[in-house]
């Protein structure tokens, strides 16, 4: 059976674009192998989607409209020409405290909108050391089970940025475990964390690794071409 054509998303965060990022050749531009979808700060979605480039917003909230300054709608995110958003990520859990019942309000308002969530879950340091991986994700994915048409996204948050990163038969067998609690089991699981131009291949070999989330590795384009080549099917 073929392997599943790979999804490779380029998390900018709060910071400028990458230089040459506009390039004729640029690697953040997706020809469909695989499928490159860019999620700059909500100032460089209108310049992404005019190159352009498959883009996604980093957040989306899910009411239509209302009192939340700062904040930016989903279908907003749609109107303006994104594909995709991400959804709980662990930075967005962290410092905006936002919890798995919120996170599973924004999937659902996404699908309703026409977007692809990307909805990232993913444990921390004591948990992991506490053995308790398999229970965080659960809980994480409690509330989207039986969702389809979205992507999920595992990022073991001790591994973001950190350089540390599990294996990549550790990242599988995580990757099978998300995939046995889902209602659609086509549904693609992407790995993020420390993910590089040197290890991107190791994990695209894996059969339950779908593609990858990549954060710091996408704000270097020569470094992010590596990753869009490994993914190459």
């Amino acid at each position: 059976m073929p392997k599943k054509k790979l999804f490779i998303g380029a998390n900018w965060k709060m910071n400028q674009a990458p230089l040459l990022w506009d390039a004729s050749d640029s690697p953040y531009r997706s020809n469909g192998n695989p499928d490159v979808v860019v999620f700059p700060s909500s100032l460089d979605l209108h310049s992404c989607i005019q190159e352009k480039f498959a883009v996604g917003g980093q957040y989306g909230r899910p009411e239509a409209a209302g009192a939340f300054t700062g904040d930016i709608a989903m279908k907003e995110l749609r109107k303006v020409g994104c594909t995709h958003v991400l959804c709980g990520h662990s930075e967005r859990r962290r410092h905006h405290e936002e919890s798995d019942a919120f996170v599973a309000k924004q999937v659902e308002s996404a699908l309703q909108c026409g977007l692809t969530p990307v909805l990232c879950i993913g444990e921390n340091a004591d948990q992991r050391e506490m053995d308790e991986t398999k229970e965080v994700l659960a809980e994480q994915l409690l509330r989207c089970v039986a969702m389809k048409d979205m992507i999920v996204a595992y990022e073991p948050v001790w591994a973001i940025g950190t350089g540390r990163t599990p294996t990549q038969k550790e990242v599988d067998e995580t990757h099978k475990f998300i995939r046995s609690l889902l209602k659609d089991k086509s549904t693609r699981i992407i790995y993020g964390g420390s993910v590089t131009g040197e290890n991107a291949a190791g994990f695209f070999a894996e059969e339950e690794i779908d593609g990858a989330l990549v954060g710091g590795a996408s704000l270097k384009l020569e470094e992010f071409r590596k990753i869009v080549t490994a993914a190459k099917r």
